[in-house]
């Protein structure tokens, strides 16, 4: 048995054709415009300018001994560096390395991300957990039961 298709099917059928990608390229990260391999062969100074206003204030401060510590740690390429420290900046040479902070509970982990230059450390360990408020519960009073139908 013949299947026959009405010419609407086949136009839709078309551009579904044409709207599949075959392969889809990656895009490169650029920061500023610079390429992750660039960017770690700045130097300190020249990374500076283009780093939020936050993080560049922090950064033209000076780096604190604990801070510098931390730093020390990252040179020495340890698997995983564990830190209490939650106010250091990301670096582009911190990319790629994994990093435990505590945040006053439990350590969390995670990797570093290109996209995550110019943060800091603690923005990825939240310290506070989201709660979710939902109905009332038992032993509530009447006028507190009410539900709005929307």
């Amino acid at each position: 048995m013949a299947k026959f298709s009405s010419a609407k099917s086949a136009r839709r059928k078309e551009r579904k054709r044409k709207g599949r990608i075959a392969t889809r390229r990656k895009k490169e990260f650029t920061y500023c415009g610079m390429t992750i391999d660039e960017l770690q062969e700045l130097s300190l100074d020249e990374l500076l300018p283009m780093l939020p206003a936050r993080a560049r204030r922090s950064m033209k401060r000076g780096i604190k001994p604990n801070q510098a510590k931390f730093w020390k740690h990252v040179d020495e390429d340890k698997p995983l560096i564990k830190t209490h420290r939650r106010d250091i900046v990301i670096l582009p040479k911190l990319v790629g390395k994994r990093v435990a902070v505590y945040n006053g509970n439990t350590w969390i982990e995670f990797d570093i991300q290109p996209e995550m230059i110019g943060h800091f450390l603690g923005e990825f360990a939240l310290t506070r957990r989201f709660q979710k408020h939902t109905g009332p519960g038992v032993g509530a009073t009447r006028s507190s039961k009410y539900m709005p139908l929307r």
